[in-house]
């Protein structure tokens, strides 16, 4: 695991823009760093050493040493690879999964990427044809942003590697704000919010020749053929592939760790992987402490657990540093306990495995049409389902319109079209209330409409609507929000995080599955659970999901917090983007318990923080050493 940085243009001082970029992203890999330059380009490369620890280092060259690599990423199936590009005459100089991508592009073209299995963003420079090619993983889980300014074309692991970059223009993208107050992350298609600066999109590389960027797509989702087999064969089947995953995604030159909550998608993972170390956080919270519950399923397995505890004191003070890492605003709560549990594992470990993407593969989330503890009504929804599409929605529709009744919601969003009301698995601010805290040049972004077209319109030919949901959220919320915080909020700590359940030979698998499988009157992610129950106690696989649990309510109702906020929300630069009365408003109704708007008020909090960390401080936050109470 590592941070690549890069730029192409024929300006002088190369190497020390290079090296500044590097430094930037020195927490990606501390281990040791790399670079080429000539005259057309610079590589950079920061190295977290996992794989051939003495022989890894990037960039790596090929045999006439016309191509050079930088890679961040692993790819689980680089052994075979290596043994048929040997056969095929290659030579290779070291043991590093990098060497294969080299060669591989060599001997197959872009049909590399149809051939590896990993997470992965690379680049190579081939110095013959003086032209770039890069890639993104099928799912994104690992970052790639790039920017033409100045007659430069840079790209990176991380937008903050850009900023040493003297053609680099650093501005605000205004148009990103409005639809953030709705998703609670950056959900544009096109910019970031630094203007002029892009995300490669998930499954997409691109060639830079010429000074100009050509990108194509080499992977999509595919929910349109369903395999026919029995209730029974899909639970061996996905308890085969996730065994096998999780074997495929242990390998490693150093010891590999799990991190662990109450949940069954985690529960699952450490229960096969079985590691020396697992880990697991929780927040001083009477009603619920995961860390508790995390470290019960330990005792019953059999597994070295360790849990800490941390407060609103600790995550207030390491905030700052939290929405650096991230690069842009994300105002996930989970986004806080996620920090300190990669910062509590990297104390042991440089690898651990995560349940991230069973949700979206499965169909996990409660917001796909599970609304309701009533098993009649559930019951009632699944008949309804089997009514023909166009009685189905108008039904549907109707009943969204209806006074609020037990179960409504339910089944209003089983039957209704799900391009009408699914953006995916959280709506802060509905779309027309953000314009009333907005100032006006901020109010002028993308619509939730504009944003969502362009993954509903390639849903036309997918039957079922949890599969549509399914098929939105890959494109969406997964590698907008899951994924990356994933990637930066355990980079933060030199810590690399794989995720066994977010695979392709598990999506070839998950995307053949009929949904009633998976979300029925039973549970969400029905028979995903029925195999984890294989390897876990019954009751553990049939939880319900809740993420990670942060009592942010509380905080923001207990003075302390009241005060960390409201100093923010009174400062001068929050009116530039707010109407400063009504988040004054909206902060204090909750603080006197007259409503709760504990998700907005962070969603606001976050952004802020994230615009004094970039645009008002300059400076890289810091933070005291971090002293756990473990549990």
């Amino acid at each position: 695991m590592c941070g690549i940085v890069g730029f192409v243009n024929t300006k002088d001082r190369k190497e020390e823009i290079v090296t500044d970029m590097m430094d930037r992203i020195v927490h990606r890999g501390p281990n040791s760093s790399g670079s080429y330059v000539d005259k057309h380009v610079a590589l950079g490369f920061r190295r977290l050493s996992i794989i051939d620890l003495e022989g890894g280092t990037q960039p790596i060259y090929n045999e006439d040493r016309s191509k050079i690599i930088i890679f961040n990423g692993e790819i689980y199936n680089y052994q075979p690879l290596r043994e048929e590009l040997i056969q095929a005459g290659h030579i290779f100089t070291t043991h590093a999964d990098t060497e294969v991508l080299l060669h591989g592009y060599e001997e197959w073209g872009t049909g590399l990427l149809q051939k590896v299995r990993g997470m992965f963003a690379f680049v190579i420079w081939d110095n013959e044809k003086e032209e770039l090619f890069g890639a993104r993983d099928f799912f994104g889980i690992k970052p790639f942003y790039y920017a033409e300014m100045n007659g430069t074309f840079m790209f990176g692991s991380e937008i903050k590697s850009f900023l040493p970059h003297p053609d680099f223009d650093k501005q605000l993208n205004k148009d990103a704000l409005k639809p953030y107050m709705t998703f609670q992350y950056s959900p544009l298609n096109g910019e970031t919010f630094f203007k002029g600066v892009h995300r490669l999109q998930e499954g997409h590389y691109f060639i830079y020749k010429d000074g100009k960027m050509t990108i194509n797509e080499y992977w999509d989702a595919n929910f349109e053929q369903k395999e026919q087999k029995s209730k029974e064969e899909w639970i061996n089947e996905i308890d085969e592939a996730v065994q096998s995953s999780i074997a495929a995604h242990k390998i490693s030159d150093v010891e590999v760790g799990s991190f662990l909550s109450s949940g069954v998608d985690s529960s699952y993972v450490a229960s096969v992987l079985r590691p020396d170390h697992s880990f697991s956080i929780g927040f001083d919270d009477k009603t619920y402490n995961e860390a508790i519950e995390a470290r019960k399923l330990t005792d019953m397995l059999g597994l070295d657990n360790t849990a800490a505890v941390i407060d609103g004191d600790m995550s207030f003070k390491a905030f700052p540093l939290i929405q650096y890492h991230l690069d842009e605003p994300d105002s996930n709560p989970s986004c806080v306990p996620l920090y300190f549990l990669a910062n509590l594992a990297a104390q042991s470990v440089r690898v651990v495995q995560s349940g991230e993407g069973a949700d979206e593969l499965f169909a996990g989330y409660q917001t796909y049409g599970f609304h309701t503890n009533s098993k009649a009504i559930r019951v009632l929804a699944q008949g309804l389902k089997k009514l023909p599409k166009g009685t189905r929605y108008s039904l549907g529709r109707k009943i969204g319109k209806m006074k609020n009744f037990h179960g409504r919601i339910h089944l209003y969003e089983s039957l209704a079209p799900a391009k009408e009301y699914f953006i995916g698995h959280a709506k802060v601010f509905d779309e027309k209330e953000s314009l009333e805290f907005l100032q006006s040049d901020y109010a002028k972004g993308p619509s939730v409409a504009e944003i969502m077209a362009p993954h509903y319109a390639k849903t036309d030919n997918i039957k079922d609507e949890v599969n549509k949901m399914q098929y939105v959220d890959v494109h969406q919320w997964m590698p907008k929000d899951i994924l990356l915080k994933a990637d930066k909020l355990s980079m933060a700590s030199s810590l690399e995080l794989r995720v066994p359940l977010l695979d392709i030979e598990m999506m070839k698998l998950a995307q053949q599955i009929p949904s009633k499988f998976l979300l029925n009157q039973n549970n969400t992610k029905d028979i995903f659970r029925q195999a984890a129950n294989r390897h876990l106690p019954e009751e553990w696989s049939n939880r319900v999901k809740l993420g990670f649990p942060v009592p942010i309510k509380v905080w923001l109702k207990e003075d302390h917090g009241y005060q960390q906020v409201r100093e923010l929300f009174e400062a001068d630069f929050a009116k530039e983007f707010f109407n400063q009365e009504k988040i004054m408003q909206l902060l204090n109704d909750h603080h006197e318990g007259k409503r709760e708007e504990q998700r907005k008020i962070w969603t606001i909090f976050s952004f802020l923080t994230w615009y004094k960390v970039f645009f008002i401080d300059e400076e890289i936050p810091t933070t005291e050493a971090i002293e756990y109470e473990t549990v």
